[in-house]
């Protein structure tokens, strides 16, 4: 008898759901605050129909399941983000791209790759982006998540657009950046203003193209991560990977005033690691201060060009200190527990924050989030909200309260799904009380998939 393995990313909570639904009135345990009062919307891959060859995790179409909550009352939608791509593959019947670990298909007569839009979401100068940051961004209408289209900033977009662009709480810009696999210029920088008109797109000089996942903003500087997971056509000439982590390269980390360009760039050197996602970034004195989940390395989608790293895909949260006088580099692990996908109250954003919110990652063996770590950067303490036994939450989001003072005044809100009964949540925690149980956990009709990155939108 020939056992056949299942991929690990379509077994489970991981599998896709077919069904598109919405509904009124959603059953509550506890209560909804009265004060909390917007919408809850959450990115993640779903294929809608068998993959070609091996899937990844990364390759599936965007669908967004959103939690509209008010006057105490919770509905319920999901949606895909209809990509020109995702149109082709429903009206074909089946898939028509293979996955991120297949060859490129070159050759495909539906074009070299599809927009999965399947990432993160943004919410700026009152529009709705899906993003994934191969392609354009998409509009989305809230509530109903339908899709408008491809948002190219009235033909003024050049570049890809990444998943994390930042919005500052202060000023009201939005910044973004665009890499590019193999060709130059691998990397371009653009703003958009508050009113959100797309008001300059400059180039930055890298040597190669490398995955710059994300970056960071302070409120005068902005951060970008050369890290040595690199792309080469020449490599992939010779037989040799497509894309590598490339151990022996040094990490750079460029700072550059917000309206600057590639002359005002000046660059910080540091031990070869990997950041997936950074959490927030800040000026104190002469020194420009970033905190993220740091890798030793990484192996997604790639081989690594030395012996294994016990360590990779190990992320931990780290501070980096970039002394602007004195150009030297302090990199510092805050704390050895494994957690990742960052978030702080986005007020805060590019200012000195005292709190902090990442998932503790638990190995299952594939990695699952077990529960919410809140940190306190004053006190160096941190408090972990457990979801309990046999529940993995997603990406927790904070929504603060409205008129609130103190900065963790709100809730932290996420997907948690049960393995024991198959079915979803979605949980809101009070942040400033995290090791209690959730002040409300709101039932889902139907299971919520693990996915990446959501947002809060709140209504006034």
């Amino acid at each position: 008898m020939v056992t056949i393995a299942v991929n690990p990313y379509l077994d489970r909570n991981f599998a896709p759901i077919r069904e598109e639904i919405t509904t009124d009135k959603l059953p509550v345990i506890g209560e909804l605050p009265l004060d909390l009062s917007g919408m809850f919307v959450r990115n993640g891959p779903n294929p809608q129909w068998t993959p070609i060859g091996q899937y990844h995790w990364f390759d599936g179409h965007g669908m967004l399941h959103g939690v509209r909550i008010s006057n105490g009352v919770a509905t319920y939608r999901n949606r895909y983000v209809q990509t020109a791509g995702w149109k082709k593959e429903r009206e074909a019947g089946k898939a028509l791209w293979s996955g991120l670990l297949e060859p490129r298909q070159i050759d495909n007569p539906h074009g070299s790759g599809k927009n999965t839009a399947n990432t993160a979401l943004v919410w700026h100068a009152g529009q709705m982006l899906a993003l994934n940051e191969g392609g354009k961004p998409h509009a989305i209408k809230l509530p109903e998540l339908e899709t408008i289209g491809e948002y190219t900033y009235n033909g003024k977009l050049v570049s890809a657009f990444t998943a994390h662009p930042k919005v500052d709480p202060v000023t009201g810009e939005m910044i973004f950046f665009g890499y590019s696999v193999f060709r130059p210029p691998y990397l371009q920088y653009s703003l958009v203003s508050a009113q959100g008109e797309l008001l300059r797109t400059v180039p930055i000089d890298l040597q190669i193209g490398v995955m710059m996942h994300d970056f960071a903003i302070t409120e005068n500087y902005t951060i970008f991560m050369d890290l040595p997971l690199t792309f080469s056509a020449e490599r992939s000439q010779r037989g040799e990977p497509v894309m590598m982590f490339e151990r022996d390269r040094p990490s750079r980390f460029g700072i550059l005033p917000r309206h600057g360009d590639n002359s005002n760039i000046r660059w910080f050197e540091s031990p070869a690691c990997y950041v997936f996602h950074t959490l927030n970034a800040y000026e104190e004195g002469d020194e420009v201060v970033l905190i993220a989940c740091r890798m030793s390395s990484t192996s997604v989608l790639i081989s690594s060009d030395s012996q294994p790293d016990p360590e990779v895909d190990i992320p931990r949260l780290y501070s980096w200190r970039f002394n602007l006088s004195t150009g030297t580099v302090r990199e510092e692990m805050l704390d050895d527990v494994v957690s990742e996908f960052p978030r702080i109250n986005e007020n805060f954003l590019g200012r000195q924050n005292r709190y902090a919110y990442t998932n503790k990652i638990v190995y299952t063996p594939i990695a699952l989030f077990e529960g919410i770590i809140k940190y306190d950067f004053s006190s160096g303490k941190s408090q972990m909200h457990e979801h309990g036994q046999g529940r993995y939450g997603s990406e927790a989001v904070f929504a603060p309260r409205p008129g609130a003072i103190a900065e963790d005044d709100g809730w932290l809100v996420t997907f948690v799904y049960d393995e024991n009964l198959n079915s979803s949540e979605l949980v809101v925690v009070n942040a400033q009380d995290v090791t209690a149980e959730p002040v409300a956990r709101v039932i889902i009709p139907q299971r919520v998939p693990y996915g990446f990155h959501g947002t809060w939108v709140a209504e006034e």
